[in-house]
């Protein structure tokens, strides 16, 4: 079994939680306060490279329902309030106790190379994602009826997501086309005039903590939509922010992520460029050249909270931005109100250009 961190309070010796509200560490039975900073030597120890994984491992003798695959990705942990074992997987940084509710911390996945940098601490609490959610699904007038009056949410988190921060110096170049198109006209004949350009432009440019979230449990694409995060409002990494919250150490690596990084820093790089391009009737970018320069990278947790709920026997995920309040996700349509309001539509534009013809008719005809 490994060990677990848990906060006791030393008033009453209930659970710690680290409150948004108050940015602190609150007790949730006698409402003591403490700063997170209080807690910072329990964590000096994480910076020393992890001791030897003591962890839950596969025997045959064990847990025979499940594959020796399944055990190698398992961890088991005893929680020091109830003594009830709490299963995980072995990308679990922080949850609570099944049975207490207790907020623990698994130390050891924050240990030695695995202990982030910097953490974002949540800003937004429980009420407030579910406010956002409210907001989010009213007024949608494609929205079925009884998603919006049956529906609940399945489950809602706040989960601190690992996230690798590069930043990276660049210099690039692109290449376009252009037009600039002019009419006129005189008493004899009307004149197109067309010149053809072509544009260059290049530059160095620096680019400052670029995130790419490090868990395959995160769609890419759902974590990019809630950017931006304020960066500004990091603090150094510390367990104590963790407490209350769920919380993943990184599953892929460093390196592995430079790849997505690097396409979204030279898309930056080109849209920026393009940026520049202006004063012509037309524009078609004809080629472009990235180069890195340097970089360097940083690892961080930053807030989210998560919403499911099932509509239809379909899963939908909903992201709330833990620091900042940005809340995305899909939603289902109705066909049959899709295909009314088209309808609508359709027979109003019709109708309109049928007016149209009636009285271009009456009156030139």
């Amino acid at each position: 079994m490994s060990v677990l961190q848990e906060y006791k309070c030393p008033s009453c010796g209930g659970s710690l939680e680290f409150n948004s509200k108050i940015q602190k560490m609150k007790c949730p039975y006698c409402d003591t306060e403490f700063e997170p900073e209080a807690f910072k030597e329990l964590d000096e120890a994480l910076s020393e490279e992890a001791v030897k994984d003591d962890s839950f491992s596969w025997t045959d003798t064990e847990k025979s329902d499940w594959t020796k695959e399944d055990g190698e990705n398992i961890r088991a942990y005893v929680c020091n309030s109830c003594g009830g074992e709490i299963i995980t997987d072995d990308t679990t940084a922080a949850t609570s106790c099944p049975y207490c509710n207790n907020p623990v911390v698994m130390k050891e996945q924050l240990q030695g190379l695995l202990k982030p940098d910097f953490v974002i601490p949540f800003k937004l609490d429980k009420k407030q994602a579910m406010e956002a959610y409210k907001k989010h699904i009213s007024g949608k007038k494609l929205l079925p009826a009884v998603f919006k009056e049956k529906n609940h949410i399945d489950e809602i988190k706040g989960i601190y997501v690992p996230f690798w921060l590069y930043d990276a110096a660049v210099q690039g170049s692109a290449q376009y086309k252009a037009t600039n198109v002019r009419h006129w006209s005189d008493t004899n004949y009307n004149y197109t005039e067309t010149r053809h350009y072509s544009v260059f432009r290049g530059g160095n440019m620096a680019f400052s903590k670029i995130p790419v979230d490090g868990s395959t449990k995160m769609a890419d694409d759902l974590m990019e939509s809630i950017e931006p995060f304020d960066f500004s409002e990091a603090v150094d990494f510390g367990t104590a922010y963790l407490s209350g919250y769920f919380a993943d150490k990184y599953d892929v690596s460093m390196e592995d992520s430079i790849i997505r990084a690097n396409e979204r820093i030279k898309k930056s790089t080109v849209d920026a460029l393009s940026s520049t391009v202006t004063g012509y009737t037309s524009v078609m970018p004809t080629g472009s050249n990235i180069n890195m320069l340097s970089g360097s990278s940083k690892y961080a947790l930053y807030p989210v909270w998560l919403l499911n709920t099932t509509f239809n026997g379909q899963k939908y995920t909903f992201a709330m931005n833990g620091q900042t309040g940005k809340f995305v996700g899909d939603l289902p349509m109705d066909k049959s109100k899709y295909m009314k309001y088209f309808g609508i539509s359709t027979a109003i534009g019709t109708a309109a250009g049928f007016i149209a013809t009636i009285l271009f008719n009456l009156f030139f005809g």
